[in-house]
């Protein structure tokens, strides 16, 4: 079970004042592109559950994650999540042809067949996705990642913070946000749903 606090930034302004204050503790940065992949019926978003590929850095790296049953209450988001490599140019060529994913040697995909009916008898579309800017900052023993996530629709700004103490360390950033007027509210929606929804939250 993946527990992480997310925050959602008001806008351009509090997402610079915050990266700015917070660059002497800058880790790295990551370009990321998500696509994500169902069934033509929507196996798996009709059972809360979301195939994803996500590229790293210009194809340097690539994760296939499954994540199902997510929870987002009051900034807290709870959801079970597993994931694994993949060679980015097989994944890839996936990417190109979706039908591939039912073929490749991988874990996820296996459960994927074995446990929602999807491999190659019934195949696999891609939903398309979204690009991702995200800035890892170790700060206060926290791991802080701070995303600029560019949907075709407009940008959304967010704070998230794995944690298995999600209240405390919610409370933390609340309190170092309104110290710095920087404004913000408890995400309602995963990357994901805005993405499906079609529009900015």
């Amino acid at each position: 079970m993946e527990v992480e606090v997310k925050l959602r930034l008001q806008d351009t302004a509090a997402y610079r004042h915050l990266t700015t204050i917070l660059s002497p503790f800058l880790s790295k940065t990551l370009h990321q592109q998500n696509l994500f992949f169902d069934t033509l019926m929507n196996t798996l978003t009709s059972q809360l559950s979301v195939l994803r590929l996500r590229f790293l850095n210009n194809d340097a790296r690539c994760i296939v994650s499954l994540k199902s049953k997510p929870t987002l209450v009051d900034g807290v988001s709870r959801v079970e999540e597993d994931e694994e490599e993949l060679d980015p140019v097989i994944a890839r060529a996936c990417v190109e042809d979706p039908a591939r994913l039912g073929k490749i040697e991988s874990r996820i995909l296996k459960r994927v067949k074995d446990e929602f009916g999807v491999g190659e008898e019934m195949g696999f579309v891609c939903l398309g996705g979204f690009e991702n800017k995200r800035e890892v900052f170790h700060w206060k023993n926290l791991k802080l990642e701070v995303d600029e996530t560019k949907y075709e629709f407009g940008i959304c700004y967010e704070v998230e913070c794995e944690s298995e103490d999600p209240d405390g360390v919610k409370k933390m950033l609340e309190e170092f946000l309104k110290e710095n007027g920087i404004g913000y509210a408890y995400s309602k929606m995963t990357k994901f749903a805005v993405f499906r929804s079609g529009k900015l939250p």
